[in-house]
């Protein structure tokens, strides 16, 4: 999606994204929870929806490959009893060195962005030093619009098969990386839970629901050159529909 990662687009999603997120599984994380580190934190929103859940002191590792949403995230965890410290650089170097002293690792909207082999890393990370995962809002595929239009499930199969593409060598998972995470979990020992996140989006978060609309369709273009969609999309933006997008939420917890 263009601009998937920058401080506008994440800010949008964030009301969206709180909504979504399995608030089930937080009383499942087990306890204490002290460290937490947050993979591919963007702005921060994931901690500043899971802190206020968790009982304090909390400290937590921000890990991201993007200096500017470090600093933001950083500075906008506002809460008593929560400290903060940031760590540069990419999920798939992540390793169980790293969450020697961690209780449970994080990550919102960030499988989908990952390969198979790289989810049976995290896995095994995450199993050799014995960390829960909470993993939220990873795409699942399934999108429906209301009213609908006799193009939606062709715009929904493009940008399916653009977030399975084939990107600097790497495979990626895309909807298909919540069954991916299961399995390496369950392969390393983990017992793992998961919910349905659905995205409810339309008239009554028109900002979002565009420039989502605007993603979803410029990928599916990216990804089908030959398809046509100018007027859908400006018809689409022209009468906002009701949008339901699924992901899901997993929890993977060692004995």
């Amino acid at each position: 999606m263009t601009g998937e990662f920058s401080e506008s687009w994440l800010g949008l999603r964030e009301p969206a994204d709180a909504d979504a997120r399995a608030r089930d599984l937080v009383a499942l994380v087990p306890q204490p929870v002290r460290v937490i580190r947050d993979l591919g934190c963007g702005t921060g929103s994931l901690g500043r929806w899971l802190a206020p859940q968790l009982p304090t002191p909390q400290h937590w590792v921000m890990a991201d490959r993007d200096p500017a949403l470090l600093r933001y995230a950083s500075a906008h965890m506002p809460f008593d009893g929560v400290t903060v410290e940031v760590a540069f650089g990419d999920v798939t170097d992540l390793t169980a060195d790293d969450l020697r002293d961690t209780d449970l690792v994080t990550c919102s909207a960030l499988l989908d962005l990952l390969t198979e082999a790289e989810i049976g890393d995290l896995a095994a990370a995450c199993a050799a030093s014995r960390t829960a995962a909470l993993f939220t809002l990873s795409v699942a595929g399934e999108v429906t619009l209301e009213p609908a239009r006799p193009e939606d499930d062709e715009v929904k199969a493009a940008f399916n098969e653009h977030q399975r593409r084939a990107e600097g060598g790497r495979q990626l998972l895309g909807p298909d990386a919540p069954a991916a995470a299961r399995i390496a979990f369950e392969k390393a020992g983990a017992t793992v839970v998961t919910r349905p996140s659905v995205w409810r989006i339309g008239p009554q978060m028109p900002d979002l629901t565009a420039e989502w609309l605007r993603g979803w369709v410029a990928a599916a273009q990216e990804q089908r050159p030959d398809l046509r969609l100018d007027d859908y999309l400006a018809e689409r933006l022209g009468d906002l529909p009701t949008a339901t997008v699924g992901h899901v939420d997993l929890l993977a917890t060692f004995g």
